[in-house]
């Protein structure tokens, strides 16, 4: 009798699983909006009610992979919330893991196309416009061990999945049953134009909502349960015209016309619909994902005595969490045994091999997190798609890297409108190839009234020797500080200064660790300014002319994660340079200088200097330091005003840099300030900063208009702004009231629109 028990016992269960219901829950499509599908699932959790199978599009593509995956409810919920996930979706790159040797001169751009070049010689313009390189290891990332442990069998999860993506060519759905399980959910999520599409099985795959948003048929097609429950988070979008409203939501109107309506009849009449309240809600309003959570949870609350009543069977949540823990103690080592890298040529395989621990194998997980990204921290490689891929044969793990269609050509385009006379229009123009090195070569195009400069570079990346880039580069910058006059708050006389600078030479780069480039660089430097002695130019006046011809060496260390180009409130940067400069001067008067013969003289000197800068953000309030100091045993120039022109420059607000500030610049310095950010709404901020220059010894003018040095310990200059900034998709839309300690611009009012940034000048 004891003998038989045991076989008893597993017919009895295996009569009572034949007979037991099974429920089906297909979660829609929707964008952000989908979020809302955590809270369903949470609820039907906590109620006991069995999940057998999971169907969903989009949105709820993911949300139904990550839960087959072996994730429960509450850490789906916790995933969606970090500070992570939002990065994965604006397309920031990990923190930790921006690295600064790839990081490039910030220039005023605001929009770059990204183009191709096709075997027929035909340029095809890059049409996505959001960054996925964070998203797509994310996702290879989280749901790798799944696909093992399923050996990329669908059927084989924790619960059976299907995915629906949509083959835009054939214009049919797709319904992904096996393979690379974060392949499938990268796939049902790609909406076009937003996102670069992927291959599945030799195929280019988009959203899934496109042609079925709500799979019901899926559901009933692969599983055929007895009791469907659907949840729906995307309907139609206004039951009458949006009046009022359309102007603010025509930009949004492709993804309402992408995406497929979704249908509470295709629910059968056994089943439950389940349809959050989520009209407050746009299927972009990722920052209220709690909220959308909760609508989830709630809804599915007010329905779960109707759910009661059609699903009679229950799964213990001490039994989900078994089985849960049963099928996630199948995980393998996180160990890679080897790197694939699809359509590319060998040479291009031995350049990422070197990125890629120099070839060493097999590799732990974090040798290949660093590796993608430092690989895709250059923008040539941001096209690159990451996959882990489980043998099944061998029972390893691979890493794949596979080719998207390149961009090898960018063009930039932005500049800045201003109230002054600085507004300018920058153009750059690049054009990579990509072989045994990376070649990146880029020209730049400034053109305004105040400001107009050129500047080619052709930077060569190597990957020996731990990776390093050598960069020849040409620089040619016209200043004309003439038409300098502020109507808004007073008219005080232009500064006379024509500035010429030209720079020609070479840099090598290489990284310190993942936060520091270090640079070693030499440049032949050829400036020639022109400028007055006094304070008002009449007709008859010449100019001086100062001409400066020489050789500048030295090194420098960087390190940078600022948000934003200009106007930042996160992040911190670093920078240090020490430069030997031997330059010949050669002085030529005019018609108001006090001296009367050409002056010709070689001078030499040392200078160190180091910028810091970070914010503290709490909240909406961030706060942050700006500390700026030179140190050298530079010589005066042949006159005073000479001297100030080849000092080098304390710049603390937006327009110092177009303003010539004589009591902000000195051989030797240390300067300061703090930075106040007040977060009014959504990318509109309140700025106030206050800055103090305190010069070592402070560069004066003597009787016959040379140069003195003057140590006085009042010699303490103030600056200060009050602003309000919008970051819009042009750049920063900034009014500021702007303060210097200076005779000549003291208060000034500026109103632009777009970065106001320049490329250095040759001494800097």
């Amino acid at each position: 009798m004891s003998k038989t028990t045991p076989l008893l016992t597993v017919f009895v269960f295996l009569l009572l699983s034949a007979n037991a219901q099974r429920v089906g829950v297909v979660l829609s499509g929707g964008g952000a909006k989908g979020l809302a599908h955590i809270g369903v699932l949470k609820a039907l959790e906590e109620n006991e009610i069995p999940i057998d199978y999971v169907v969903g599009t989009s949105m709820g593509g993911i949300i139904a992979g990550a839960y087959a995956a072996g994730m429960s409810p509450n850490q789906i919920e916790e995933i969606a919330l970090s500070k992570e996930f939002m990065g994965w979706i604006t397309g920031d790159l990990e923190e930790g893991y921006n690295y600064q040797y790839s990081k490039k001169e910030d220039y005023p751009s605001f929009v770059r196309f990204n183009v191709s070049l096709d075997s027929a010689y035909g340029f095809l313009l890059n049409s996505s416009i959001a960054s996925d390189l964070s998203l797509n290891f994310a996702l290879t990332e989280m749901f790798a061990q799944a696909s093992s442990i399923s050996k990329n069998n669908f059927d084989s999860l924790f619960v059976p999945l299907r995915v629906v993506a949509a083959d835009i060519f054939t214009q049919t759905d797709v319904v992904l049953r096996k393979g690379v399980l974060s392949d499938a959910l990268r796939a049902t999520q790609t909406v076009p134009f937003f996102y670069h599409p992927i291959k599945v099985d030799g195929k280019y795959l988009f959203d899934g909502g496109v042609y079925n948003n709500f799979p019901i048929d899926v559901m009933q097609k692969d599983f055929n349960p007895e009791i469907v429950i659907g949840s729906n988070v995307s309907t139609k979008v206004f039951d009458e015209y949006p009046y009022g409203e359309d102007d603010k939501l025509i930009s949004k109107s492709l993804l309402y016309m992408l995406l497929d309506k979704s249908d509470p009849a295709e629910v059968p009449k056994s089943g439950v619909y389940i349809q959050p309240n989520l009209r407050v809600y746009t299927a972009f309003d990722f920052k209220y994902a709690k909220s959308m959570i909760d609508s989830g949870y709630q809804q599915t609350l007010r329905q779960i005595d109707e759910i009661k009543g059609k699903v009679s069977e229950r799964n213990t949540c001490e039994s989900v969490a078994i089985a849960r823990n049963l099928f996630n103690s199948k995980s393998r080592p996180w160990v890679i045994e080897d790197v694939n890298f699809n359509q590319f040529n060998s040479k291009q395989r031995r350049y990422f091999n070197r990125v890629f621990q120099n070839g060493k194998r097999p590799l732990y997980f974090s040798d290949v997190k660093k590796g993608y990204f430092k690989l895709v921290s250059e923008d040539y490689f941001k096209n690159v798609y990451p996959s882990i891929v489980y043998d099944t044969t061998a029972d390893v793990f691979n890493f794949v890297l596979s080719r998207r269609p390149q961009n090898n050509f960018q063009i930039d385009f932005g500049g800045v409108i201003a109230t002054r006379s600085f507004s300018t229009m920058f153009l750059g123009l690049h054009y990579y190839y990509f072989n045994r090195t990376l070649i990146h070569s880029s020209l730049n195009f400034y053109a305004g009234s105040f400001n107009k400069s050129a500047e080619i570079k052709y930077r060569m990346d190597l990957p020996n020797f731990g990776q390093f880039y050598i960069e020849p580069q040409a620089t040619f910058n016209a200043w004309d500080y003439l038409e300098g006059k502020d109507v808004v708050i007073n008219k005080f006389s232009p500064t006379v200064l024509d500035r010429i600078d030209r720079k020609v030479g070479a840099s090598i780069g290489f990284p310190l660790g993942r936060q520091y480039k270090a640079t070693l660089h030499g440049f032949y430097i050829n400036n020639d300014d022109k400028y007055i002695n006094s304070d008002v130019l009449t007709s008859i006046d010449t100019l001086d002319n100062m001409k400066l011809n020489g050789f500048r060496t030295g090194i420098s260390l960087t390190a940078g994660s600022l948000n934003r180009k200009q106007y930042p409130s996160m992040g911190r940067s670093f920078s240090f340079n020490a430069d030997w400069f031997s330059i010949k001067e050669k002085y030529t008067p005019g018609s108001t200088s006090s001296i009367n013969q050409e002056v010709e003289q070689n001078r030499s000197w040392l200078r160190a200097r180091i910028t810091l800068q970070q914010y503290f953000k709490t909240g909406f309030y961030s706060s942050g330091y700006y500390f700026d100091g030179v140190l050298s045993n530079q010589p005066l120039f042949t006159n005073y005003q000479g001297s100030l022109i080849g000092a080098p420059g304390f710049y603390p607000l937006q327009d110092s840099k177009t303003l010539f500030l004589q009591n902000f610049r000195a051989y030797n310095y240390l300067a300061g300030g703090w930075r106040n950010v007040f977060a009014l709404r959504n990318k509109l901020d309140f700025r106030l900063e206050a800055y103090i220059f305190k010069p070592f010894k402070a560069i004066v003018e003597g009787q016959n208009q040379e140069g003195l040095l003057d140590d006085s310990i009042e010699k303490v200059f103030l600056a200060g702004t009050a602003g309000m900034v919008y970051h819009s998709t042009v750049g920063p839309i900034s009014l500021s009231f702007n303060y210097y300690d200076d005779p000549e611009n003291q208060f000034g009012v500026l109103l632009h629109v777009g970065f106001l940034l320049f490329n250095k000048t040759s001494m800097e």
